[in-house]
């Protein structure tokens, strides 16, 4: 214990981080994009094995810089034209094993203790393999992973909104749940792509007793989000970040909250939020101005998460950093926030509970006692 520091004062923000070293904290992400995480190394020497020649430059240093530009054009479609890429040198299985593996890698290093991530099948297969062979592969390289490092994980499966097949994803899902599968997402860009265009997808999944999250609410207003819930029954939200749209401030510092976020509030749907994604997309125009912290204030379940590691040069021991600076937070409010992840990871709830107990809480725990 720190003699200088007050047992009823909590370290927090700059202090805190002062004190404390992140990556030791037991972190959880839940929305990770598979192919916005390569390591640039990675995506050069696949390019050379696969063949691709489209790569801007083959250096690793110059890659990561040319991704990290790409990605800070304050805008949403232009953010994606990354992804090109990195899907073109991940259309074969060893590429498809190799980088799932990388993952659980890199989560182990940045001292992330249960990992969702997600990604399109579809886009994997220009090569011949078909949909269930590119979750297979991904899934060999998930398990491998684990095996190595003890990070636990599940994989979530994307429609695209632009495209007319998120009933085959959907089923896609379904038929690969006791692989590892965990649940259903729809991404890409939301304007004139609204969630109810897929309610069908939608409804194959709940009809399965499965899990869904929908990217809401990043590019378009609260009706996006709207329709997430209440058309397609999200269980959790990516992004949400318009929410704050339906919120307003009073004079006195309080918040009104307009029906949209009181449900969410009510019924505690949980909100992955991506500080530096968020600012590259344009969903917010500073980090001073993202409403998380408004949004962790009042009492949602937010998280924090990545989206997409390469293209937003971010790791979750930086998005957790970056928040407790920006937001002023205290290790017991970064222990609420891996709680809060953990209590709405898609994992079954045994799983979820031995998470918390055996892992999280003994975490933070031991970093609370060396202060």
């Amino acid at each position: 214990m720190n003699p200088s520091a007050s047992p009823h004062i909590p370290l927090r923000g700059r202090e805190l981080l002062e004190k404390i070293n992140i990556r030791d904290l037991p972190k959880v992400l839940l929305h990770e994009h598979l192919d916005g995480g390569l390591r640039p190394a990675t995506v050069i020497e696949l390019s050379a094995e696969t063949g691709y020649r489209g790569l801007p430059t083959t250096d690793a240093t110059d890659l990561a810089a040319w991704f990290h530009r790409g990605a800070q054009r304050g805008n949403l479609p232009e953010y994606l034209e990354g992804f090109q890429h990195t899907t073109a040198v991940m259309q074969t299985r060893d590429a498809l094993e190799r980088v799932a593996f990388e993952f659980i890698e890199d989560m182990h290093a940045d001292g992330v203790v249960y990992a969702e991530v997600r990604f399109a099948p579809v886009f994997h297969t220009e090569d011949g393999l078909t949909q269930d062979e590119v979750v297979e592969s991904v899934i060999r390289g998930l398990r491998r992973g684990e095996r190595t490092y003890g990070v636990q994980w599940g994989l979530i499966i994307c429609a695209m909104r632009h495209m007319k097949k998120s009933e085959d994803a959907a089923e896609l899902a379904i038929r690969c749940r006791d692989m590892g599968v965990v649940g259903f997402d729809l991404a890409g860009g939301e304007h004139g792509f609204p969630p109810k265009k897929h309610v069908e997808a939608f409804q194959a999944i709940e009809r399965a007793n499965f899990y869904i999250t929908i990217h809401a609410g990043e590019a378009y207003g609260p009706k996006s989000i709207w329709q997430a819930l209440q058309y397609c029954g999200a269980h959790r939200l990516g992004h949400a970040t318009r929410l704050r749209d339906d919120i307003e401030m009073l004079p006195d510092g309080t918040m009104k909250l307009g029906r949209l976020a009181q449900y969410i509030l009510d019924r505690r749907i949980p909100l992955e939020m991506c500080l530096l994604s968020n600012l590259h997309t344009g969903a917010c125009k500073s980090l001073d101005e993202h409403p998380f912290g408004m949004f962790f204030r009042r009492g949602f379940r937010v998280c924090l998460n990545t989206d997409d590691r390469l293209m937003s040069d971010t790791t979750m021991t930086k998005e957790t950093a970056l928040a407790t600076e920006l937001f002023d937070l205290s290790l017991a409010e970064l222990e609420k926030l891996s709680l809060n992840a953990m209590k709405s990871a898609f994992a079954p709830y045994d799983q979820r509970i031995k998470i918390i107990f055996d892992t999280i809480k003994p975490g933070f725990a031991k970093v609370r006692a060396s202060l």
